[in-house]
């Protein structure tokens, strides 16, 4: 296989990896109950405003992670190795929670807990975090970046952190239509298809960390 055609699957491989995990651990459409519980009584433009705070501060916690969380793990001496297996294991009890319909319960209770907050506070704490950029999105984060073959795929991972922030601005835009159209049973359904394909992710971060633990390369 010529060079380019090789470099060129290897980037849409891994974009499409990147997409999946962060669209899963972020979980746009979860979200649109817990949105609209934190912004109910407010008006259009208030949520508005709400949601572009909350996605640009997600978005920007999750490009730093992409661009010096590796670099944070070798300050601290951990290593790639087993930082795979801790945060595939992280992501295994978050596919857990979801297709057990716990992680929903913890995003409730979060939720209840924040709501007497000021709505600016709201837009940062609990919806960036940890709603949105929490510890599963970082770990995924950082196991992406991990992964990627050269500096062509961080910048690829950027993008698509920027997008789903983007997609997820959106589905707050539209979180009533969304939650009305999916009903209790749409949003059981899709948390419990999309915690079983984060599990196969998060079994495969695991193998490739004890893999490289056993080549001498952790």
């Amino acid at each position: 296989m010529p060079a380019p055609l090789r470099a060129g699957r290897i980037m849409v491989n891994f974009l499409l990896n990147a997409i999946v995990t962060l669209f899963v651990t972020v979980d746009p459409i979860g979200l649109v109950p817990m949105f609209i519980a934190l912004t109910a009584g407010m008006s259009a433009l208030e949520r508005r405003a709400i949601g572009l705070r909350a996605t640009t501060t997600a978005a920007a916690i999750l490009v730093a992670f992409a661009l010096f969380g590796q670099g944070l793990l070798a300050f601290l001496d951990i290593s790639l190795a087993a930082f795979r297996i801790a945060g595939g294991l992280l992501l295994f009890w978050i596919a857990f929670e979801m297709v057990f319909e716990l992680r929903q319960r913890r995003k409730t209770n979060t939720v209840n807990a924040a709501q007497g907050n000021e709505a600016a506070h709201v837009a940062v704490v609990p919806l960036a975090i940890p709603l949105i950029s929490g510890p599963g999105s970082i770990s995924a984060t950082i196991l992406i970046a991990s992964h990627a073959p050269g500096y062509a795929e961080v910048m690829g991972l950027i993008a698509v952190i920027v997008l789903m922030m983007a997609a997820n601005f959106a589905v707050f835009l539209l979180a009533t239509p969304i939650d009305r159209l999916l009903g209790a049973t749409g949003r059981l359904v899709l948390s419990r298809l999309l915690g079983v394909i984060l599990a196969a992710l998060s079994i495969q971060f695991v193998v490739d960390g004890v893999i490289a633990i056993a080549a001498g390369r952790g």
